[in-house]
């Protein structure tokens, strides 16, 4: 594997589409949208020791970088960064604490045995987190956001994807919720959309 231009190394990584197409796809060649691909990356000064495979669970662990992009009504989705993995600093009065404003989805990346790091339908996820969002109107992203965030998070915690033949998986938990405070029943005005990783 080498290192390319971001720091990050440089490997393939094939997405299984609902149309049961793959695709092997560098990650220094991402047909991200635009702020996606000028995506501000601070990489953990700490990194944590990766645990053993044989002693994955849900929860149990958690990888050295998370996705965040923030959203608001002038500027729209905005400022996509990968950073440390770290707690949510949020406003007592925030809409998701006392609304119930978010939105979840949930999929696994795992090694092949050729040494592909693979996951199985990130678009079906994708469309479902939007047809979410739309019905608790939530600011849905822009079409691709999605994947695109993923494959950058991945990217950033590839040493924490279990090895070929341990059973074991990366599982992504991509989540919206809504941020600034708000008290009566009505849309948030604020977003966040974060992506986080746990080998299991």
């Amino acid at each position: 594997m080498e290192h390319n231009a971001s720091g990050w190394k440089e490997y393939s990584f094939e997405f299984f589409t609902s149309e049961n197409k793959a695709a092997n796809i560098a990650f220094v060649a991402l047909s991200a949208s635009a702020e996606v691909k000028n995506i501000k990356i601070i990489k953990n000064a700490n990194p944590q020791v990766k645990p053993d495979s044989s002693t994955l669970g849900f929860g149990k662990f958690f990888t050295d970088h998370m996705f965040i992009m923030d959203y608001s009504q002038d500027k729209g989705w905005h400022d996509a960064r990968i950073v440390p993995f770290g707690r949510i600093d949020i406003h007592p009065a925030s809409t998701v604490l006392h609304y119930g404003s978010e939105i979840f989805e949930g999929l696994k990346a795992y090694t092949t045995e050729d040494g592909h790091i693979v996951a199985f339908r990130p678009d079906l996820n994708e469309q479902r987190i939007h047809d979410s969002a739309v019905k608790l109107r939530i600011p849905p992203l822009p079409q691709g956001m999605f994947v695109d965030a993923v494959r950058q998070v991945v990217e950033a915690n590839e040493d924490f994807v279990p090895p070929y033949g341990s059973g074991a998986t990366l599982y992504l938990r991509p989540y919206m919720f809504g941020s600034n405070p708000v008290i009566g029943v009505k849309p948030a005005s604020e977003y966040q959309f974060r992506v986080f990783a746990t080998p299991v």
